[in-house]
């Protein structure tokens, strides 16, 4: 079993590319396809407390959700802003990419290699 956990969207080529970096190397990471599976709130906070950035960095501004929810409101705290990605995961940018060195947001994919 790898150590290395990408939360991964077949769809992204971002997220394509990192995982073929990965596989590249000989890595064959635990793929979690988190919009099939989507993250609960309290493991969504333990993810961006592991990334280490504020939790608005971590969405897709472009997404119509983004802009039916009004996630762009700064009065939204970091939990309500949580439990919309929960509800509709689409929100969450992707790859993230978790090692033993830490955790990253890898776009570009290339930005994996940093956590190798």
């Amino acid at each position: 079993m790898s150590d290395i956990t990408i939360f991964h969207n077949n769809r992204c080529s971002n997220s394509r590319g990192a995982l073929a970096l990965l596989q590249a190397r000989g890595i064959e990471p635990n793929i979690v396809d988190y919009i099939a599976t989507p993250l609960t709130a309290p493991e969504l906070s333990e993810l961006v407390a592991h990334l280490g950035v504020p939790v608005r960095e971590l969405l897709r501004s472009k997404e119509a959700a983004y802009q039916a929810l009004d996630l762009g409101n700064p009065s939204l705290s970091d939990a309500e802003i949580i439990l919309a990605v929960a509800q509709h995961p689409v929100l969450l940018n992707r790859p993230i990419v978790v090692t033993s060195k830490g955790a990253a947001l890898c776009r570009p994919p290339e930005k994996v290699l940093e956590l190798l």
